[in-house]
């Protein structure tokens, strides 16, 4: 069983831009994962208005007993977010590396019009990669 089972990166205005499964035991179509990046963009933009503390920038976590949601927001307010096994580690610095890829990939793609679909064969293959270094480096604990 895999450690992360999905990662999404939705837009500032909460369309699913990118949405890769890693093997989760139950796969989504096209759109469950619509509605989940959808849910998860409103729980965040009210977790910002409703949070105690000022300059609240949303919900980092959420905690389930069957996994855990990880979420970086850059500061264009694009969302990365990544489902993962409950208790994996480290999901915050593979999000900022996948911030990375995003930045080196997609963003200076000529061809990429912002807050569309993402399709650029680089990044998919960086993130593959990185995806796959993660994995190697949480079996070796």
């Amino acid at each position: 069983m895999a450690a992360i089972c999905s990662l999404y990166i939705i837009n500032k205005s909460g369309g699913l831009i990118f949405y890769k499964d890693y093997g989760s035991m139950v796969r989504m179509d096209t759109n469950d994962s619509l509605r989940v990046a959808s849910l998860w963009h409103s729980m965040h933009a009210i977790s910002q208005q409703l949070s105690p503390t000022t300059g609240c920038t949303g919900i980092e976590l959420l905690e389930a007993d069957t996994f855990d949601l990880h979420c970086f927001q850059s500061l264009t307010g694009t969302k990365f977010f990544v489902v993962c096994e409950p208790g994996t580690q480290n999901m915050e610095a593979l999000l900022k590396v996948v911030y990375e890829l995003y930045t080196d990939y997609v963003l200076k793609n000529p061809f990429y019009e912002m807050e569309m679909p993402i399709r650029c064969e680089l990044f998919d293959i960086n993130l593959t990669q990185a995806i796959q270094k993660d994995r190697v480096a949480l079996l070796g604990r």
